[in-house]
């Protein structure tokens, strides 16, 4: 049986994702593009206070995964490591987690121009597997 988390984050503004999906077209069939994790929690727990960020990069494996990389509050590093980002596309077969593992391998390519966007603080139900 899959299991399913509480996840806290930001969901993706959705103005600020359709002018994100235009100048990002995603490369793969799957358009994931709707938000940053901040970190697994209760549904009770305190929300992210941020809400602007930009979006500074890109990376792609070439083989499915496709992510942007933002910076929350100045920078691009998340609490425990990773970095902050959205899963972007995904081919099939290809999971969402898999690009934190992407990122840190292949690292990522800045923008000429960053774009800022808008996040909505908020929480959402995971299930493992999908």
């Amino acid at each position: 049986m899959a299991e399913k988390r509480i996840i806290h984050g930001w969901l993706l503004d959705p103005e600020a994702r359709e002018k994100l999906l235009a100048l990002c077209p995603p490369r793969y069939g799957q358009v994931i593009a709707e938000h940053v994790t901040y970190k697994p929690g209760p549904e009770g727990a305190p929300l992210p206070d941020a809400t602007d960020c930009l979006v500074v990069g890109r990376t792609d494996d070439g083989e499915g995964v496709e992510a942007l990389v933002v910076s929350i509050s100045g920078s691009t590093d998340r609490p425990h490591g990773s970095t902050w980002h959205i899963t972007w596309s995904l081919a099939e077969g290809r999971r969402a987690k898999e690009s934190n593992a992407v990122i840190a391998a292949l690292g990522w390519e800045a923008f000429a121009q960053p774009h800022a966007i808008t996040l909505i603080p908020g929480w959402w139900k995971w299930i493992e597997g999908h």
